[in-house]
């Protein structure tokens, strides 16, 4: 089995010519892939975020890549900018505005009601201002949010000065996000959220330039490590899901390297997709070997 043979994965390295392992799954902004969807969603979050917009909302499947363009957004805004990140958001109300005071660096008692939690953080929001910076709190995985946390996002944009709004919001979520959002208890949230996005997968032809982005980083010098028939058969297995995408290569890459190859096929695409339960089960309609 390819997953238990993680000594391959720094073997490989040399046997390609690679410093790094180019199909990690850890979100590097340095690996960021600016193809026209992803380009596009980056330039909205980062034209609305400048714009003062009162809330924002990114939504895609899962492994399209939502946490990776959080971070990128983050790290492009510049330094007029101060930006709260909450990476797992399932929390009730209290303990919300605790994480969200801790991100603002708040000095509270460890026994503060709500009403003087409330009080403190607005006054950070306000000094903040004063000092000429824009406040953004990221939620990743927003589709976890309760919807009495929900509410309590909705009041804390209520927070403003006569010229713009103290805190922004930027909701990165699964598409249950939009389910929730549609529900008729929050219609008032839904209708703040002036810039929405939803990513898409990639096409064929934007996961041959990712792949070819990603092995550049990683040092790769060489020709074409893919052929054309593998990756048909990647994209078809992958879905054009950038994660499955980088699992599948990473895994072929591994069997090319335990072949001695130097070019990954369509053969090694079938060891990744045999060795790869999440992508296995739904090929076998179609699968061809």
């Amino acid at each position: 089995m390819l997953s238990r043979q993680g000594c391959c994965s720094s073997m490989y390295k040399a046997h390609f010519g690679l410093r790094e392992l180019p199909f990690g799954l850890t979100p590097d902004t340095s690996y960021f892939f600016a193809c026209a969807a992803y380009q596009g969603a980056l330039n909205t979050v980062l034209i609305a975020a400048r714009s003062g917009e009162g809330f924002i909302k990114v939504t895609g499947e899962v492994g399209t890549g939502k946490t990776l363009l959080c971070r990128k957004m983050m790290a492009s805004l510049g330094d007029d900018f101060y930006t709260a990140y909450i990476p797992n958001p399932y929390l009730e109300p209290r303990t919300l505005m605790l994480a969200l005071a801790d991100e603002l660096e708040v000095e509270y008692e460890r026994d503060i009601d709500q009403h003087n939690l409330l009080r403190a953080i607005n006054l950070r929001l306000l000094n903040l201002a004063r000092a000429g910076k824009r406040v953004l709190l990221c939620l990743d995985e927003a589709q976890a949010l309760p919807l009495e946390s929900l509410e309590a996002l909705r009041l804390l944009t209520n927070l403003e000065t006569e010229k713009r709004k103290l805190l922004q919001i930027v909701m990165f979520g699964q598409p249950e996000l939009e389910q929730k959002l549609s529900l008729d208890s929050i219609r008032q949230l839904a209708q703040r959220i002036t810039f929405d996005y939803q990513l898409s997968p990639l096409t064929c032809e934007d996961m041959t330039y990712y792949l070819t982005h990603r092995l550049h980083i990683a040092g790769y010098t060489g020709g074409g490590l893919f052929t054309p028939y593998a990756l048909r058969w990647l994209h078809k297995a992958s879905g054009g899901i950038p994660r499955l995408v980088n699992i599948l290569a990473h895994k072929s890459l591994m069997a090319a390297y335990g072949e001695g190859r130097q070019q990954v096929g369509a053969g090694q695409i079938k060891v990744a997709v045999e060795d790869t339960s999440s992508v296995k089960s739904s090929l076998r309609p179609w699968w061809p070997w």
